[in-house]
């Protein structure tokens, strides 16, 4: 492998590349007319326009990504995540044209697509699962099923992710309320509506483990990612250690996550997503993402790995080459979602030209971004425009350091969520970590509406 095809945008493009230049490798990046022009196209050695803004006609087209490619002289070709990170059929169409797909192979992405066929597999690795249903094939039987379960529920789509076809369920009018809209979303997004259902934690915390796998079952984990502050299922902080796991429980966690790995002879960065009940001290299943995720830099932050560069290193066919022993967890890293949306409506994308940015420097930060002033923030993409990441030596430093580097980032042009970050992180319940999946809506953002209506505060 010498050249590498790099098949995302933004701030996921910008990362790979500069793995990919730390190592040697030539890159060509796969941009839409859009992003001709961005950090990442500088970055790389050629650029290919695949076409225009449009993602359907551009990142979404896997025949058309292959084709540059090829035609580019790549032998090797990295997805990122979102877009075609996930889709098998990428993967397939990499091997049948000689090139290497940097991430687990495509039998494993069918596999773990599917939530429900995930489930069974972990049961058979003795991963502890939450009690839930096959398919559900009509709001009759989803009540029924509910009522079996115990209410609440929260019914999900099985090709789904990302939070879209999924909702809570506290009676049967809210099944009946909700699940036909679901389903279609479902539909809409990943070409099928099935769904089915779970019982629902409600003081839980979503706890991930950064799993890496060499294909012929030797697996090693990176700890583990607290990503509890989340808004509509979608996370926007997320943490490394999750300082709240007894280290027992955060033990077995790290040993479910990796038998699971090693029995699918997982190849590749995998993420092995759980929830862990505050209550009873539980951990269960969710789902696994099989490939580099959004919050990778906090699982570097905390155990000095260049985590890209390894995909890298084991899709170019050399052995994984570490041992458990030799991964050391020090520290601890928080990382912020800066996106361009207006919280004053209801977080609705804000694209724009930014006309002023001044980011945060300083020991123990890092910023994952493609922006910079001028850029000019498309409406076509995800509203996520880099991600802020701090190191501390523990939780409490991590904050404060935190706290002050988003107290002095400035972004001029458009809105973004800039002040909700720092709000939720000087908030006392965050810094004590008494948080859930649930704290943002039900607790953090009312609060923050309220704030933003003193005088002192508001629109800017």
């Amino acid at each position: 492998m010498s050249r590498l095809f790099v098949a995302n945008r933004g701030e996921i493009a910008v990362r790979i590349l500069s793995a990919a230049k730390s190592i040697g490798l030539e890159t060509v990046l796969g941009a839409s007319a859009a992003d001709r022009n961005g950090l990442g196209a500088e970055l790389a050695d050629r650029v290919v326009v695949l076409g225009p803004a449009v993602p359907a006609r551009s990142y979404l087209d896997e025949n058309l990504t292959v084709q540059a490619a090829k035609s580019t002289g790549c032998d090797a070709l990295h997805p990122g995540y979102g877009f075609l990170s996930e889709r098998a059929s990428l993967a397939r169409l990499c091997e049948s044209e000689g090139i290497v797909f940097v991430g687990p192979r495509a039998e494993t992405i069918d596999a773990l697509g599917d939530k429900l066929n995930a489930r069974k597999l972990a049961g058979a690795s003795d991963v502890p699962l939450l009690s839930g249903t096959p398919a559900l094939h009509s709001v009759d039987d989803a009540c029924a099923d509910a009522e079996e379960i115990g209410y609440p529920v929260v019914i999900k789509a099985s090709a789904g992710g990302g939070g879209r076809g999924m909702f809570l369920a506290d009676c049967a009018d809210d099944i009946r309320g909700g699940f036909t809209r679901a389903s279609e979303e479902a539909r809409a997004a990943f070409g099928s509506g099935l769904m089915y259902m779970e019982r629902f934690i409600r003081n839980a915390r979503h706890v991930e483990v950064q799993v890496f796998g060499d294909g012929n079952g030797k697996v090693v984990h990176f700890g583990e990612r607290d990503c509890s502050v989340q808004r509509r299922y979608q996370k926007l902080i997320e943490e490394s250690p999750c300082g709240i796991l007894p280290e027992g429980s955060r033990l077995r966690l790290h040993e479910a996550a990796v038998k699971l790995a090693s029995d699918l002879a997982y190849r590749n960065a995998g993420t092995v997503e759980f929830l862990y009940d505050s209550d009873t001290d539980e951990f269960y299943f969710i789902e696994v993402n099989a490939r580099i995720q959004v919050e990778h830099p906090v699982t570097e932050l905390v155990s000095d790995a260049d985590l890209v560069a390894l995909q890298l290193k084991v899709a170019l066919g050399e052995p994984l080459g570490l041992t458990q022993s030799e991964i050391e967890l020090q520290g601890h890293a928080i990382e912020c979602r800066i996106n361009a949306e207006d919280p004053d409506h209801d977080f609705r994308p804000a694209p724009g030209d930014i006309t002023r940015w001044n980011p945060p420097n300083g020991d123990g930060i890092r910023l994952d971004t493609y922006c910079r002033a001028g850029e000019r923030v498309s409406p076509y993409y995800d509203s996520m425009i880099g991600k802020l990441i701090i190191r501390g030596a523990d939780r409490e430093d991590a904050i404060g350091r935190l706290d002050r580097a988003l107290g002095v980032f400035e972004i001029g042009g458009l809105r973004t969520n800039l002040a909700l970050q720092q709000f939720v992180v000087q908030h006392p319940d965050f810094r004590n970590n008494a948080i859930s999946t649930r704290w943002l809506e039900q607790t953090g953002l009312p609060a923050f509406a309220e704030r933003q209506q003193e005088p002192h505060h508001g629109a800017h």
